[in-house]
């Protein structure tokens, strides 16, 4: 009976849906690829470094890395002038994508500066 009981809780626990915090799924890479963008917006300095690095585990704790490369590659599309630009800002999964980063990232702000 306990073996039973233990085993539904494992299945249970496997379906749940995974938090972005629980996956710590950001490369290195792209977290000092943020840090250093948010340091030069906010002035390279060490209190910059302190908080854009703490920006970046916030908003690694909401959103998992595939939907942040998502909403970050709508972002630098976003710039762009012309058709290519036209089919992301007018795309709703582009629009979503983009707002959950912007979420995560004002959250961030509030947190940490």
């Amino acid at each position: 009976m306990l073996r039973a009981a233990a085993a539904c809780l494992f299945v249970l626990a496997a379906a749940l849906p995974a938090r972005a915090a629980d996956l710590n799924d950001y490369p290195t890479s792209a977290r000092a690829d943020y840090v250093f963008g948010c340091m030069k917006a906010n002035g390279d300095s060490r209190q910059a470094l302190e908080q854009c690095s703490c920006s970046i585990d916030i908003v690694a704790s909401i959103l998992p890395y595939e939907r942040y490369v998502s909403a970050e590659t709508v972002a630098s599309m976003d710039q762009q002038a012309g058709q290519i630009g036209s089919l992301f800002r007018n795309s709703r999964l582009a629009k979503e994508a983009l707002e959950d980063l912007r979420r995560a990232q004002a959250e961030a702000q509030v947190r940490c500066f």
